[in-house]
């Protein structure tokens, strides 16, 4: 299906909020710790590979629940907003990949280093996201629930591409990773760096440089193509919970995709082929991406991580150029 498996000098790895907390757990600390040693599982041959190596991961079930959690306690815990939330949640979900990865890679008798940024995004202020929320975020609701649930909290509900309704935050572009050079020099000498954790903490620039956050959560495939872009990465992978992009999903005439230009998948885009809600920010990603300078895109399941880095798995989309 693909040429013959060349190592990358760069990676980055974008893993779906899924990948640290899927939607069939309770949420305990066991159960995150379990997954999280079952991810670093899966990456652990990428960081054997010994290159630049960064990972950025979603946020979204995590994020959800830390709002529920305030929702049920404002009356005796004031809550924080929105900024703080995708702060918190980008900690503890790195915290735990940090540590099983190194873990991970103790076991495999490497020294590897593994680190996490804390990582502030800038956006718009006046990004046209604010006035029309669209990101979904934590659990799942059926339409009655999620009537109720949005009257008592005064949240936004949507349907999400036919798996039910969830609250919706606004969701504004990417536009600059503040300390980007830290990932760089990090990654330079060796260190598996995890930044830009659910798309990065949302901020606005005034006067001065000084900067503010505001309440949103950004697309973390859209944050990972910019990065990747800005760092010079030509090897963008977005790893999640299906093995290969599909057109006509879920339809007898379902057709999963092995490699596909950046020019035909765009076409596919066009003609609806995916939703907002499911694989559709990872199909605008990977075209962002390879229209900023990326030279391919791999799209797979996360168990199967390796196998699509050598080509064995996964959908591969490359630049018209390439």
């Amino acid at each position: 299906m693909v040429s013959a498996f060349k190592i990358p000098e760069k990676i980055l790895v974008a893993i779906g909020g899924n990948a640290t907390h899927p939607e069939d757990i309770e949420g305990t600390s066991g159960e995150q710790k379990t997954i999280a040693a079952s991810t670093a599982k899966a990456l652990l041959p990428l960081a054997l590979l010994q290159n630049e190596l960064v990972i950025t991961h979603g946020n979204g079930p995590v994020v959800g629940k830390i709002l529920m959690r305030q929702a049920l306690t404002s009356d005796r815990i004031a809550p924080m907003p929105l900024d703080i939330c995708v702060a918190h949640s980008q900690g503890g979900i790195a915290y735990l990949l940090v540590q099983a990865m190194e873990n991970a890679l103790r076991e495999a008798d490497s020294s590897r280093h593994v680190a996490c940024l804390l990582t502030q995004v800038e956006v718009a202020e006046d990004d046209p996201a604010f006035q029309d929320p669209t990101k979904p975020i934590g659990a799942f609701y059926d339409k009655k629930e999620a009537k109720r649930v949005g009257a008592e909290l005064g949240w936004t509900m949507k349907e999400d591409s036919g798996r039910g309704w969830r609250h919706v935050v606004p969701s504004p572009e990417p536009k600059h990773i503040c300390d980007i050079s830290l990932v760089q020099v990090l990654a330079k000498r060796g260190t598996v760096v995890i930044a830009a954790g659910g798309g990065g903490i949302p901020v606005v620039r005034g006067p001065k440089g000084v900067r503010r956050g505001v309440q949103a959560v950004i697309d973390k495939d859209l944050t990972s193509a910019h990065m990747a872009n800005v760092l010079g990465i030509k090897l963008l992978m977005i790893l999640t919970a299906v093995p290969k992009v599909a057109i006509n999903f879920g339809a007898p005439e379902q057709q999963d995709l092995d490699k596909v230009s950046a020019s035909e998948l765009r076409a596919l885009q066009d003609e609806g082929h995916f939703p907002p809600g499911s694989m559709g920010p990872k199909i605008e990603a990977a075209l962002r991406f390879l229209e900023g300078g990326g030279e391919r895109v791999i799209i797979a399941d996360l168990g199967e991580a390796m196998a699509a880095l050598r080509g064995e798995a996964g959908t591969h989309v490359v630049s018209d150029n390439g």
